[in-house]
């Protein structure tokens, strides 16, 4: 089976040959085509992402990609963010749990955030009103708010997870997070062996 790797900046070349090690040392039946992307990158040739990247992942349709710097303030548009775009990888995942025999300051955590990636403010709508005012553009759709709390629903009835708790600023972003706050009452109706939290 053949995916993409692509080691990105800082740590993320360490951590791609791990993988790469990992992968051969269980003798997983993965081919590893590597694709340069990032700061690093950007920086020697001027462009974002090595030719061909994009259609290799539609090809292989697996990716894994390592860390990927973005410059702050100024620069190109984020890797990341250019990348959920165009493959709708709008789910991101997080899952939080305590490790026996590892102090923390809080105990018994088992949680898992999941995350919209690709609406609000990662969609990059931004631009200048005056040389003193820049204003960027919180946008949410029906379709995406549905589309995440959706998959968070699933996701929790998929793993026996007992709540699903929304996050949200409702109380000041009356439309935005409004419709958000919305989209995931009506599809927790779906859902009714799982607790709902706002």
């Amino acid at each position: 089976m053949k995916a993409v790797l692509i080691p990105g900046d800082g740590i993320g070349p360490e951590i791609s040959a791990s993988v790469e090690s990992i992968t051969k040392a269980m003798n997983l039946d993965i081919e590893w085509v590597k694709y340069r992307a990032g700061a690093e990158y950007a920086k020697e040739t001027g462009e974002v992402w090595e030719p061909g990247l994009v259609d290799a992942i539609e090809e292989y349709k697996w990716a894994l990609k390592g860390p990927t710097a973005t410059p702050i303030g100024t620069g190109f548009r984020s890797v990341n963010v250019a990348l959920r775009q165009k493959f709708s990888t709008y789910a991101n995942v997080r899952p939080l749990r305590n490790f026996k025999g590892i102090d923390s300051k809080y105990e018994n955590i088992d949680l898992v955030i999941i995350r919209e990636n690709t609406e609000d403010l990662y969609k990059g709508i931004e631009y200048m009103l005056t040389d003193d005012i820049a204003n960027g553009v919180k946008l949410i759709t029906r379709e995406a708010s549905t589309r995440i709390c959706r998959y968070a629903f699933e996701y929790a009835r998929t793993n026996n997870r007992k709540k699903v708790t929304a996050i949200h600023k409702a109380n000041i972003m009356k439309y935005t997070d409004g419709l958000f706050l919305d989209c995931y009452r009506e599809v927790a109706k779906d859902y009714p062996e799982i607790e709902t939290q706002e």
